[in-house]
């Protein structure tokens, strides 16, 4: 039997509702100790699953704590495929934390953050990328994010990954009879054939790698840094953008001297955009540390949003701006068009060859549509279609997926220069493990640890 954790598993503040959550073998007998219902005297006389109303009563004392319904659920028909408790109470701070202590002092013990999810995968309700999508969906920012780890818990990811490793299984197989039976009459396998199947591998691999980046985009939000010198209006477009006044915009320069940085959902496309100190020469110790910080977040950019003034003449923060872009993802905005331009705009193409310019006026909201539809068309290279895609949004998987395909590829190697079937046979057997560390199949203690300790406490 075991220990009984419990947890609150919703936000923290004022709310209309509050759930506090127990798991373990003697949860339902902690439930029975501090409910005490209208007409029952203990849970399961309600029924599994069914909610009863009542209270939650300090049985030292007999003081009512809080008016709640209880659900009690029997395993192995749980989330945790444990017998579970939830008691919904009322939101706020005091009430949540006062029957999350009767029920620690009562038998039960706090939980560890995820230990509820990593409980799932231990006794197998979920595997470990599974798991690891319950907290994608907690963290999602947008429709298409959410959708994407909803799939992925559903198991889709999970089926592509065993339906690879069953492949490999096969050619393991059929080089183990090759090997231990040569002389039984057993079919084997010849390289010609271990290498088309290796190569068709190789290719399933890729295929989820090749989703990786817009995956990482979909989880974390496309990277985008406004650069621009001081007053040119990087802070009123994070605000149109944002459509709301987040960044404070005056005439003076240098108004914003660290980094701003917010999520914004364009037509699924989470946009994680930063707004950082003008970029110039100056002897403010704080403003000059808040333009090195502004470089620094350029080398970490999927794009780049530039603003140049084109009411007044080329300076040379402009031109180093102009450096700094090379020939990294950007979009040029020509802000304040509605003034007379100063600027030579064949000049500036040919110093910046092949990058979207677009005429805009901030502060009079023209340009900010056009904006927008030029970052959805430069992420939508190829229609993404969410709802049918295996997409790898998660690190680690996308690095076992890396040594899948080194392992793979090796495989192939040694196919061609016609190695030993049994030193063939360890690159295969590579990449079945590497691959099975992704559900977690195969996976240390340390790894799971790492991995759960990134949930929340409560789920």
């Amino acid at each position: 039997m075991s220990d009984s954790i419990a947890a609150i598993s919703t936000s923290m503040g004022e709310a209309g509702i509050g759930i506090v959550r127990i798991s373990g073998g003697n949860s339902i007998e902690i439930g029975n100790l501090i409910f005490k219902g209208k007409k029952l005297k203990t849970l399961r006389e309600s029924g599994n699953r069914r909610l009863t109303y009542g209270h939650i009563v300090d049985p030292d004392d007999g003081e009512v704590v809080d008016e709640v319904l209880i659900a009690f659920m029997e395993k192995p028909y749980t989330y945790t495929r444990e017998d579970m408790v939830e008691i919904y109470c009322h939101g706020g701070i005091i009430p949540v934390r006062r029957v999350l202590g009767l029920i620690l002092d009562n038998g039960a013990r706090l939980a560890e953050p995820g230990e509820f999810t990593k409980r799932a995968f231990l006794n197998g309700r979920l595997d470990l990328s599974q798991a690891e999508a319950v907290i994608d969906i907690i963290r999602a920012k947008t429709d298409k994010s959410s959708k994407v780890s909803l799939n992925q818990l559903e198991g889709n990811l999970s089926r592509e990954i065993r339906r690879i490793r069953d492949d490999i299984l096969k050619m393991m197989a059929h080089i183990e009879a090759s090997i231990d039976f040569p002389d039984e009459g057993i079919e084997g396998i010849t390289h010609e054939e271990l290498e088309a199947s290796s190569r068709i591998i190789l290719e399933d691999i890729k295929r989820l790698l090749d989703t990786s980046d817009r995956g990482r985009i979909l989880r974390d939000g496309l990277n985008t840094v406004i650069l621009g010198k001081p007053n040119v209006g990087k802070s009123s477009l994070l605000n149109a953008i944002l459509r709301e006044n987040r960044a404070i915009v005056t005439d003076i320069p240098g108004t914003t001297r660290d980094i701003i940085e917010e999520y914004v959902d364009i037509d699924g496309i989470p946009l994680k955009i930063v707004d950082t100190a003008g970029i110039r020469e100056t002897e403010d110790i704080i403003e000059r540390i808040g333009v090195d910080r502004a470089k620094d977040r350029v080398d970490e950019a999927d794009l780049i949003i530039a603003i140049f003034d084109v009411s007044q003449d080329l300076a040379e923060e402009d031109y180093n701006i102009i450096d700094i872009i090379g020939d990294r993802e950007s979009i040029v905005l020509l802000n304040k068009s509605d003034l007379p331009s100063r600027w030579d705009r064949e000049d500036l193409s040919r110093r910046l060859p092949g990058y979207r310019m677009i005429d805009t006026s901030i502060i009079e909201g023209e340009g900010v549509y056009e904006l927008e539809q030029a970052i959805k068309d430069m992420f939508h290279a190829g229609e993404l279609k969410v709802e049918s895609d295996i997409i790898i949004t998660n690190m680690r998987h996308k690095d076992q997926l890396n040594k899948a395909y080194r392992d793979m590829e090796s495989c192939i190697d040694g196919i061609i220069s016609n190695m030993p079937l049994d030193c063939i046979e360890v690159d295969l057997k590579n990449c079945w493990e590497n691959l099975g560390k992704i559900s977690g199949d195969a996976i240390g203690e340390d790894v799971l640890d790492r991995i759960f300790s990134e949930f929340c406490i409560g789920k």
